[in-house]
């Protein structure tokens, strides 16, 4: 019974707006201050993690624990 009647199709989407040109100077300064956000969040100067290629080869500060919980 269920191929008798199909959905309803439904009405087509409105056209699209025109995308604004590479040269629009509203599109520079939006490309500025994205850039100018993404530079603030990482932060000022190059930070450099000092690790080798290996990483932190260092021992861990762990405890383990005990048969006793100690």
């Amino acid at each position: 019974m269920a191929s008798l009647f199909s959905a309803p199709k439904p009405p087509p989407l409105p056209p699209l707006p025109p995308l604004p040109k590479i040269t629009d100077p509203a599109v520079e300064e939006a490309k500025r201050k994205a850039r100018l956000a993404a530079q603030k969040r990482r932060g000022r100067g190059g930070k450099t993690i000092l690790t080798s290629g290996l990483g932190d080869v260092s021992e861990a500060p762990i405890q383990r624990k005990t048969l006793l919980g100690q």
